[in-house]
C-alpha cells in the first residue's frame, strides 16, 4: 500500500515535472510575459512558489511555516537581478526544501502539530495545504506555457481528439495503445 506521504512526494515530483516540461516549451524571454497588465509572469509565480517552498519548508516541523524574513510582496515584483537563471535557480532551491523536508517524515509524523501563520496545523494538514497550492500554481504556469508556446506547444497528457489512442491504466502513465495515423507512435 502506498502511503499518504510517498503519493504526496510522487504528486508533487509530478507537479515540478509538468511546470519544468511547460516552461522548457517557451523562450526565456516569455518567463517574464504577461497576457495582461494585471496578470503574473510565469517568473512571477515561479518566485511566489519558490518563496513559500523556502518558508514553509525551512525548519518545517519546529517553526513557524510563515517566516519573519519572508517578504511575500516582492515575490510578486520584478526585481534588479530577476532574470532566468535566478528565478530557476530560485525554483529548484525552493522544490528541493520542500522535497527535504518531507522524505524524512513517518506516518507516526502526520498527526504532529506545526503552525503556519501562527495558526496550528496536523503535519498532514499542512502538506495537504502545500499540496493544494502547488497544483494550482503548477496549473498557472502550464496554461501561461501553452499560450505563449502557441502552436509549438506540445500537450503534457492526452492531446485532444487522442483519448481513445491512449491507456492511462498502467500507474497514471501514458501507453499509446494504437499507432497513430499514417503509423508513426510518436508523441
Amino acid at each position: 500500500m502506498t502511503t499518504y506521504l510517498e503519493d504526496t512526494l510522487r504528486q508533487l515530483r509530478k507537479y515540478k515535472g509538468l511546470a519544468d516540461a511547460a516552461i522548457a516549451q517557451i523562450a526565456p524571454e516569455d518567463l517574464f510575459r504577461t497576457i495582461d497588465p494585471e496578470s503574473n509572469s510565469i517568473a512571477i509565480v515561479m518566485k511566489h512558489v519558490a518563496g513559500n517552498m523556502r518558508s514553509r519548508w525551512t525548519d518545517f516541523l519546529t517553526t513557524d511555516g510563515e517566516k519573519p524574513v519572508r517578504q511575500r510582496d516582492r515575490e510578486f515584483e520584478r526585481e534588479p537581478g530577476d532574470n532566468p537563471e535566478t528565478i530557476r535557480a530560485r525554483w529548484e532551491e525552493g522544490w528541493r526544501l520542500a522535497f527535504a523536508a518531507i522524505e524524512p517524515l513517518r506516518e507516526a509524523d502526520l498527526e504532529r502539530t506545526v503552525m503556519v501563520r501562527s495558526e496550528a496545523h496536523t503535519v498532514f494538514e499542512a502538506v495537504a495545504r502545500q499540496l493544494t497550492h502547488y497544483a494550482y500554481h503548477v496549473g498557472q504556469i502550464v496554461t501561461l506555457a501553452r499560450h505563449f508556446a502557441g502552436p509549438r506547444w506540445r500537450s503534457l497528457s492526452i492531446p485532444k481528439g487522442e483519448s481513445a489512442r491512449v491507456d492511462v491504466s498502467k500507474e497514471g502513465k501514458l501507453y499509446e495503445i494504437s499507432p497513430r495515423p499514417g503509423g508513426s507512435r510518436g508523441r
